[in-house]
């Protein structure tokens, strides 16, 4: 392992990494030298590609395992792999997220449950399995959040609370693991637009209220991981938008 690299030797946990800002984020953990446990649910195929692509680069620094997040008895597991697999863990990085609308007057108890459970009640319980493991190595917890955490985003009422949930556990783990472990979020923008398709007029209303008048990439939030990962030392408990300005112009 060249040591030139800022994460040599450390292993990484990502949730939901198998595509789109997940998989850019291993890709670039494991570009600076980390391993990398790659959390999938329904996109194994995907997962296991990432997987063979990242091995090819370096031998045995990648594997796949496949959870769903909204079932409790999952979470310690995934975790308790990852420090058997790579000898300890560094860093967790909660990207999984379900995404979709609610209108009020529609919204059931299931929607509830999956909002709730892949957006907030997962990144607790993975945080509190993988506590003394990132006490242990002095490590980083990361918690993808959204703008939508912090300004509310019509038809998306649960999405939108359960974001501001993970905003404010953010910033209690931060307390709760102090001094050991900085926990920080990244609240993006519009980097990559809903998968479930948007037309062409909201994309540009969006685009028109956000001061840089562009829309961002996966690799600005992989970017933003490993400043926090390797390059931010006396920084926790901090809410980074990372929205082309959005959120200052709303």
């Amino acid at each position: 392992m060249n040591t030139a690299y800022r994460l040599a030797g450390q292993s990484a946990l990502v949730t939901g990494a198998a595509r789109r800002v997940g998989a850019q984020i291993a890709r670039a953990l494991h570009a600076e030298g980390a391993n990398l446990m790659i959390h999938c649910h329904r996109s194994l195929e995907q997962a296991q590609r990432l997987a063979e692509e990242l091995n090819r680069a370096r031998s045995g620094s990648a594997e796949v395992l496949r959870a769903d997040l909204c079932d409790l008895a999952q979470l310690a597991p995934l975790v308790n792999h990852t420090c058997d697999r790579f000898g300890g863990l560094n860093l967790l990085i909660n990207n999984a997220s379900s995404f979709y609308r609610t209108p009020l007057g529609s919204i059931t108890l299931e929607q509830w449950q999956d909002l709730m459970g892949t957006n907030l009640q997962a990144p607790l319980f993975l945080a509190q399995a993988a506590a003394p493991h990132l006490r242990r190595s002095r490590g980083v917890l990361l918690n993808i959040v959204d703008i939508h955490g912090m300004r509310p985003l019509l038809e998306h009422a649960l999405y939108s609370t359960a974001k501001a949930g993970l905003i404010m556990l953010t910033r209690a783990l931060a307390r709760e693991l102090a001094p050991e472990v900085r926990v920080n979020a990244i609240a993006p923008g519009a980097v990559l637009w809903p998968e479930s398709g948007m037309d062409e007029q909201r994309q540009q209303r969006i685009l028109r209220h956000t001061p840089l008048r562009r829309s961002g990439s996966a690799q600005d939030i992989a970017r933003t991981v490993l400043f926090f990962a390797a390059d931010a030392p006396f920084v926790t408990g901090q809410i980074l938008a990372v929205d082309g300005g959005r959120s200052v112009a709303w």
